[in-house]
């Protein structure tokens, strides 16, 4: 599903990333661990194509069987908007629309009709216990529900992979569980692989596989 090989990344005279090789497999629910600073997030937009690794360096990126390494900027956002979906800790709504409509926006920007969306995002909203939010906006919802919705929005083009940076980060501990059990569930339930940068230990244990980076390198 991906495979990463040799990502070197600099902010300036520092290198974050120092040669990361990793491979994740379909389905996989992989939680990225580590202290601040070490590059967890750089590393997750990189695999998630909204930042690039180093040219220079001779790197290699797979995601579900397409290399990014050639893409240009526009095939990437194309492939992007397919293929990823993304959680962030603090879920990115956009204020001024309702629960619904937040949930279409990555299908209408895909080109997808309307009545398919909304037929799609109708289904993902009930199936996280939302129907009746539908039409709520952000500031109406609580955390959780936010996160759900953000949670709907990242799945509503059925992507092969979805990438979570910190995304029980800003809940309390019960919302948090539910969020991650919710995870495990969608991976059963829809196949997604999941990426997941977390602090949480409890959702690291829970992962499939843990991978720690420290000093810039997946420690063995």
């Amino acid at each position: 599903m991906i495979v990463a090989k040799n990502i070197h990344k600099y902010f300036g005279d520092v290198e974050v990333l120092k040669g990361v090789n990793l491979h994740i497999k379909k389905g996989e629910i992989v939680a990225i661990v580590g202290p601040s600073g070490a590059g967890k997030t750089t590393l997750l937009q990189i695999l998630g194509t909204l930042d690039k690794p180093l040219k220079e360096q001779d790197f290699e990126l797979f995601i579900d069987g397409i290399s990014i390494k050639n893409l240009n900027d526009k095939k990437v956002s194309l492939f992007r908007n397919k293929h990823i979906g993304f959680i962030f800790q603090f879920h990115q709504l956009l204020p001024e629309f309702t629960a619904l409509e937040n949930v279409c926006i990555p299908a209408f920007i895909g080109g997808k009709s309307k009545s398919e969306t909304i037929t799609r995002a109708h289904e993902l909203l009930d199936f996280l216990n939302l129907s009746h939010r539908k039409n709520h906006k952000p500031n109406q919802l609580s955390g959780g529900e936010q996160q759900r919705v953000a949670v709907a929005r990242a799945l509503i083009n059925k992507p092969a992979v979805i990438f979570a940076d910190e995304p029980s980060g800003n809940l309390d501990s019960a919302t948090a569980k539910n969020l991650h059990n919710l995870f495990f569930k969608l991976r059963d339930e829809f196949g997604q692989t999941f990426v997941l940068v977390t602090h949480n230990q409890e959702l690291a244990e829970m992962a499939d596989r843990t991978l720690v980076i420290k000093d810039g390198i997946i420690a063995q």
